[in-house]
């Protein structure tokens, strides 16, 4: 059953309401105006029962979600900044200061999933919608970027010994009796693999390994002797899923890099300092000078850039309103001169007719870099360094809420610089009739 925010206007008797206590000219406050709870609120009401206990209201659930993007944030530390910053209740919808958890943290995980991949597209085409009198350019940046998965670094041998404890867990899971459970032999062959590339110990490294894909091959097809028929059907995609690891050459494709998250690339990015990334490979549509992400799209394995180009300018059409005119990309594009009736404009190498260094070929160029920090920026500070979120829908959803929380961050900056911008004219010119008015209406008096 859907929860019910409460009434912020609703006075209370024995408390002072937070109205009345956070700052109305606060970034968060202005930004609580701003946004259509109540849109959000129709939009995810059909998610919820109309019988049981009310869950968690749907501002109260959005709003974390959104806080813990823009402030760089965890499920459990979001928690205890809530409970000690007034604006961060108030811009969840509190009517006055609470002094408990406003769920726990679970809560938003089981929210993530209720709502699922097309709501957070809606929580980030909101975001879109709050800056969209910024766009005010026909130009687009669109480059792509490797999201890591919360996984350790894959090695063959931290692969076999997954699956042989995986085996001896589902042995005793159905109480299947083994010949031997090897746990013993793996901590020896363990100490074995360390330092495997040195010299003196390539061999035995060489040896240890092979015994583990022999011990790994032989527990699975144990389990498969001794499981009756349900249980082969119950745990057929772990087995299958385990032979595949055993069987995998160095120079085969689709590789198995995690038990856990099977969907996990191996991609290369040419970096000097990590010569590989294991995740997924996620596409950012942006609009330079305003900075405002406009796409996202997420595409397992590791295609080619020239192949995520036209999703995720599909991906803007259904995001932003807006028609572009251009679209600006690096080299590494190999596309045509159009694209869903964009333009596709990108470095061309030096030639007599058009040098690469002339003023209108930079001019027109020069802004792509411009989509490197952010990327950076949407990394670092909004939670894409690495993802913690299942599953293939769990890329798409971590790369939507990280774009969200940065799109929100610059808004939140443009209030600051406004109200200051208001505050200078306001001091050295008080009488400007004008200048009044915009800070008035925008700031109070």
């Amino acid at each position: 059953m859907k929860g019910k925010s409460p009434d912020q206007q609703q006075r209370n008797l024995f408390l002072p309401i937070l109205k009345d206590i956070v700052n109305p000219n606060h970034e968060l406050v202005i930004l609580a105006h701003k946004i259509d709870w109540q849109g959000l609120e129709d939009e995810f009401s059909d998610l919820y029962s109309h019988t049981g206990q009310p869950g968690m209201p749907i501002r109260m659930m959005v709003g974390l979600l959104l806080l813990k993007r823009i402030y760089n944030l965890g499920d459990e530390t979001v928690m205890d900044q809530w409970l000690q910053n007034p604006y961060y209740q108030y811009f969840c919808g509190e009517s006055v200061f609470q002094w408990q958890y406003p769920c726990d943290p679970s809560d938003m995980v089981h929210f993530r999933k209720r709502i699922g991949k097309k709501g957070v597209e809606k929580i980030f085409r909101l975001s879109v919608e709050l800056r969209e009198d910024e766009i005010r350019t026909k130009d687009l940046l669109v480059d792509s970027t490797a999201q890591e998965k919360n996984i350790t670094y894959p090695t063959d041998a931290k692969l076999l010994i997954k699956v042989i404890k995986r085996c001896n867990k589902i042995a005793d899971t159905e109480q299947i009796t083994q010949r031997q459970s090897y746990r013993r032999t793996i901590k020896k062959l363990m100490l074995a693999q360390r330092f495997a590339h040195h010299p003196k110990r390539k061999k035995k490294a060489n040896a240890a390994l092979r015994k583990l894909r022999t011990l790994a091959g032989r527990l699975v097809r144990e389990l498969e002797r001794k499981l009756n028929e349900q249980a082969l059907n119950a745990y057929a995609g772990d087995l299958n899923l385990f032979h595949q690891v055993i069987s995998q050459k160095r120079n085969d494709t689709n590789k198995i890099y995690s038990l856990h998250e099977p969907e996990v690339a191996c991609i290369a990015k040419g970096k000097a300092h990590k010569k590989f990334e294991f995740g997924s490979k996620v596409s950012f549509a942006v609009v330079p000078g305003s900075n405002i992400i406009v796409g996202v799209q997420t595409f397992l394995g590791n295609p080619n850039d020239t192949i995520t180009l036209e999703p995720t300018l599909k991906h803007v059409d259904t995001s932003c309103g807006k028609k572009f005119k251009n679209v600006i990309l690096d080299r590494g594009y190999k596309v045509k001169n159009q694209v869903n009736g964009i333009t596709v404009v990108t470095p061309k190498p030096p030639n007599s007719k058009q040098p690469y260094s002339s003023s209108t070929m930079r001019k027109k160029c020069r802004k792509r870099a411009g989509i490197e920090p952010i990327i950076g920026h949407v990394k670092q500070y909004c939670r894409m360094q690495r993802n913690f979120l299942k599953g293939g829908n769990g890329d798409q959803m971590n790369a939507l809420l990280a774009a969200t929380g940065f799109n929100l961050k610059g808004l939140l900056n443009k209030i600051k610089e406004q109200k200051l911008c208001a505050l200078i004219f306001r001091i050295f010119w008080p009488n400007h009739s004008r200048i009044s008015l915009v800070y008035r209406l925008n700031f109070g008096s």
